[in-house]
């Protein structure tokens, strides 16, 4: 009886496993194309600078769509799936075994096999700006020049921060912070408000915080580095993810049957929308500004407020669209749900060499990208199930 529940349970949340996987998916697909939109620079002199690690003069402006369609979301979206299962894992574990578990789990693997993986990745950049095969020379330039950097691990570590904070959290929690009744859950039936709550939250976490910052404002010591304007908006979807897991989330908010999911045409319509406004918008308040119609600072608390509808109305979609769709398991699936961590942590690697190896090839921008995003993926995956057989990096990734 025990076995038959426990598989009830993983098939109430497959379409999570599936969903985290997709986004996995997702980050390669937005790495392979980085090198080929018409917005990337390669900075010769400090190639940390550049936008990507490797950029070609092959451009396809489709891909600039991709890369900001992606950006909007699916790092928050993460963050949120990042924290939809801590608080059962602490009830049965502890704080303390919680937490070794997650240092194991999370902090080793980004600060030794991260750095390992990210000195492969960043090889070629260092090829191009100096023409030199000297492996002393780029270490010391690794770590001194370009300031180690993190390179698509600094997920991991702020994923870890973020279980810190919770731990912290609980160990100073008294029972009257603990909430009597969990207010998204209440809302699986009321998809307007359940928008508009979370529209909210995401606004107050992000608009404030990009309008004193920057849109794009990078900022850490060492390794440990982070879009400082969106550290409030992922710590608060990390929240709302360990919020949504204190309930029974599986026959509430995230019920295959809740009225929120149903409307999941609905919302595929609105994301879109929303993001068409987003990439039309600048253009009409740029004007708007500079005729002196609008105050610069409420052009950009409009930009901002926009971007936020967008992630809020596409994180929604894709829920809504996973819970709807992902029903049956399908084994090759599984086989990249399993290793979706390990490939997290070395795609990158494979992503800059295959750009960096196509950069002379005379194709199109589509060709390489398409090659670069197979590749990649498929060697990726085979490193990993081939990685994962060693039981001491196992118990790590």
């Amino acid at each position: 009886m025990a076995k038959s529940s426990s598989k009830s349970n993983q098939n109430e949340t497959l379409w999570i496993s599936y969903l985290r996987s997709f986004i996995t998916f997702l980050v390669v697909v937005h790495h392979s194309a980085l090198s080929y939109t018409t917005f990337a620079r390669f900075d010769s002199e400090v190639y940390i600078r550049s936008t990507h690690v490797i950029v070609d003069s092959e451009r396809w402006g489709f891909l600039d769509l991709l890369v900001d369609f992606n950006d909007i979301y699916f790092m928050s979206l993460m963050f949120l799936i990042g924290g939809l299962f801590l608080e059962n894992s602490i009830r049965k574990k502890g704080l303390l075994k919680f937490l070794k578990d997650r240092t194991l789990r999370l902090f080793v693997p980004f600060l030794f096999i991260g750095t390992l993986f990210m000195m492969l990745a960043y090889y070629p950049a260092y090829l191009t700006v100096t023409g030199q095969h000297s492996i002393g020379a780029y270490i010391i330039d690794y770590f001194t020049l370009q300031g180690w950097p993190v390179g698509p691990p600094w997920f991991v570590w702020v994923l870890f921060l973020f279980n810190v904070l919770l731990v912290v959290y609980r160990y100073f929690r008294t029972p009257s912070l603990s909430p009597k009744k969990n207010t998204l859950a209440g809302l699986s039936e009321k998809p307007l408000k359940l928008f508009s709550l979370l529209f909210i939250i995401t606004t107050l976490a992000y608009v404030p915080l990009s309008l004193i910052l920057g849109m794009n404002f990078w900022s850490g010591i060492g390794p440990f580095d982070v879009q400082l304007n969106r550290f409030l908006l992922y710590l608060t979807y990390f929240f709302i993810g360990v919020y949504i897991g204190t309930t029974d989330f599986k026959n509430s908010i995230f019920s295959q049957n809740a009225r929120w999911v149903s409307y999941w045409k609905a919302w595929i319509l609105i994301a879109l929308l929303a993001f068409t406004l987003k990439q039309f918008i600048p253009s009409v308040l740029l004007g708007l500004v500079q005729n002196q119609v609008l105050p610069e600072i409420l052009g950009w608390t409009i930009f901002h407020t926009i971007f936020a509808f967008s992630c809020t109305a596409s994180c929604i979609a894709l829920v809504a669209c996973f819970r709807t769709f992902i029903r049956i398991k399908r084994e090759w699936w599984d086989s990249f749900s399993e290793n979706a961590y390990m490939i997290y942590l070395c795609h990158f690697i494979f992503v800059v060499w295959f750009q960096y190896l196509l950069i002379n090839l005379n194709q199109p921008a589509f060709i390489k990208f398409l090659i670069v995003t197979l590749a990649s993926l498929f060697i990726s995956w085979l490193f990993s199930i081939t990685a994962r057989k060693i039981s001491f990096l196992k118990k790590y990734v």
